[in-house]
């Protein structure tokens, strides 16, 4: 076991947010590699979030998260176990962090069991039409159809993005580590994303422009 010091425990804990004796734990497993002692907590979030999934989760909080001076605003709910989880600093700010990412990244659903079967559908069919287009062999249109449907999933679903303030890990890598840290099931139920004049008739190059604007968050 290596010798791990406080500052390599103060930085690891920066970096992933996990309690302290984890940290000192993973990296003294690690041999004080730091790479490796993220991996290690990653892959134990993973194991306790799927010990908790199965536990009902029906506190929580709604939050909001308004930008670019009304522009585009964000409602969501994040469940846990108890309302004294509900309250605590970890929590809030971790639903503060999955509204900014859904004001940022503009998903459609939470998951990809929310993807009606149509979508995925019309995705596959025009895949197909674009690889057979390239005179690419069948198994190889397959394939490719198969990758195209996956980064549609990874485009288009909350827990498949990157989470906009560290692009290694997913969101629900995020939520992962969350349940390791405060111990209990924690989801995301649902959103709603609202992009000012987004569906009302405006001067066609004025909406573009505006639609652009907000996509990027521009302040």
């Amino acid at each position: 076991m290596a010798d791990v010091s406080a500052s390599m425990v103060k930085e690891l804990r920066e970096k992933t947010g996990a309690g302290m004796m984890d940290c000192k734990k993973v990296l003294a497993e690690a041999g004080g590699d730091m790479a490796r002692a993220e991996e290690l907590l990653r892959k134990k979030g993973l194991a306790a979030a799927a010990k908790k999934s199965s536990r009902a989760a029906t506190e929580g909080a709604v939050a909001s998260y308004i930008h670019m001076g009304g522009k585009i605003g964000v409602l969501i709910e994040v469940n846990c176990e108890t309302d004294f989880v509900a309250r605590t600093e970890g929590f809030q700010a971790l639903v503060k962090d999955l509204s900014l990412h859904v004001a940022a990244a503009a998903p459609l659903y939470v998951r990809r069991e929310e993807v009606p079967a149509e979508v995925i559908a019309k995705e596959l069919e025009i895949a197909r039409a674009q690889a057979r287009e390239q005179k690419k062999p069948e198994p190889i249109v397959e394939k490719i159809a198969t990758g195209k449907v996956e980064k549609y999933y990874a485009e288009t679903c909350l827990l498949e993005q990157p989470f906009v303030k560290d692009d290694k890990k997913k969101i629900q890598d995020v939520l992962n580590e969350a349940v390791a840290r405060i111990g209990e099931n924690l989801q995301v139920r649902r959103f709603v994303r609202y992009v000012l004049g987004e569906g009302l008739e405006k001067k066609k190059e004025d909406y573009a422009a505006e639609v652009a604007k907000a996509a990027g968050l521009q302040a």
